[in-house]
């Protein structure tokens, strides 16, 4: 499969229950009545749950769902030199650069959570995962030294990025040249979130949308019992289970640092980048999964969350009043925390 830009965060985090039994990663409808549409994008998978519609609309849906997608990843993918973001990731100008709105309010909630998170959510830390061998670079054979990673964050840092809307026109300004913002943190909550649009304006009210690990739903499924989603355990055994929720209309989105990593020199190298010290996190927090109102916001916050570590995530999530659920590796084994306003969602946890 190729990997396009969205290497990093949830691949298989997540997956659809229609009942209390677990399936595959990403879904399994275990009813005829419901039709399943899926495919590739963005070096990841996606799939779309839905109510009543024959196979000629199916076909057509899949369609337009599949341009869709192919049409987002032209807009943010790193792997192409010629999308709209590596177009301005590649010009030199510090000039205000012209995109269309749905960038702009990518970003616009990418810089709002990272400053919420005190930059832990950083969209300009491209340097940093190129150079750890996370993105459209080649995995290093040695570990960056430190002289190349102060290179690297010397580039980096949100002040560095803004948005500016004029006269009903979107731009992004970068005050240093060589910025270079990577959004492979939140594009699959964007995705997401846009695959729910779609089915709104095709008169869809019933359904469950997934681009890897960030989802959105509406309504019930084909047995009129709410969609329910099982977080996975922290685990290469894609089907253990450690809770079930019902997003309710929402979305989600899971950052695991237990499943996108490599061995180098004998050491586990995850592609959870800290801004701060410009190397791969290695603190006790596996697994960061949000519920919000979009799957774009829950893919940002769960990014930053996952940075800070366990005790640094809990103050913001309680400072900020987020629905959260996180597992923590404590001696051989691992342990969960969720805040108030995740346990509204629980429908059932794991030992």
């Amino acid at each position: 499969m190729e990997m396009t830009f969205f290497r990093a965060s949830v691949l298989a985090a997540l997956f659809f229950l229609t009942a209390c039994d677990s399936s595959t990663p990403v879904a399994k409808v275990e009813t005829p009545a419901a039709t399943v549409l899926e495919g590739k994008t963005m070096g990841t998978f996606w799939r779309v749950s839905i109510m009543n519609v024959d196979k000629d609309r199916a076909s057509e849906l899949r369609d337009k769902i599949q341009s869709q997608l192919d049409a987002d990843d032209q807009l943010l993918t790193t792997y192409k030199n010629d999308s709209a973001l590596m177009r301005f990731n590649l010009s030199n100008s510090t000039s205000p650069w012209p995109v269309n709105p749905a960038m702009a309010d990518i970003i616009t909630e990418s810089l709002r959570v990272g400053y919420k998170t005190n930059g832990a959510m950083d969209i300009t830390v491209g340097p940093l995962v190129n150079l750890w061998g996370f993105g459209p670079a080649k995995q290093p054979l040695r570990e960056p030294d430190q002289a190349q990673i102060d290179d690297a964050r010397a580039r980096t840092g949100l002040q560095h990025l803004t948005v500016i809307n004029q006269y009903g026109q979107q731009y992004l300004q970068k005050d240093i040249p060589d910025l270079y913002v990577d959004l492979s943190t939140v594009g699959e909550g964007f995705a997401a979130d846009h695959l729910a649009k779609l089915m709104s304006q095709e008169g869809i009210a019933r359904y469950l949308v997934s681009v890897g690990g960030a989802l959105v739903s509406r309504g019930t499924n084909a047995s009129d019992k709410p969609w329910r989603v099982a977080i996975q355990k922290p685990t290469d055994q894609q089907e253990a289970v450690q809770a079930i929720v019902d997003i309710n209309g929402h979305g989600i989105s899971t950052s695991g640092s237990y499943r996108n990593y490599y061995e180098l020199d004998g050491k586990r190298i995850s592609h959870v980048i800290d801004p701060q010290t410009g190397r791969p996190i290695e603190h006790k927090l596996v697994s960061v999964t949000v519920v919000a109102p979009t799957a774009l916001e829950a893919d940002a916050w769960d990014t930053g969350l996952m940075v800070l570590g366990t005790e640094k995530a809990k103050e913001v999530v309680r400072q900020e009043g987020l629905a959260v659920y996180m597992i923590f590796k404590e001696g051989e084994g691992f342990k969960t925390w969720m805040s108030p306003q995740f346990q509204s969602y629980l429908v059932s946890e794991k030992n």
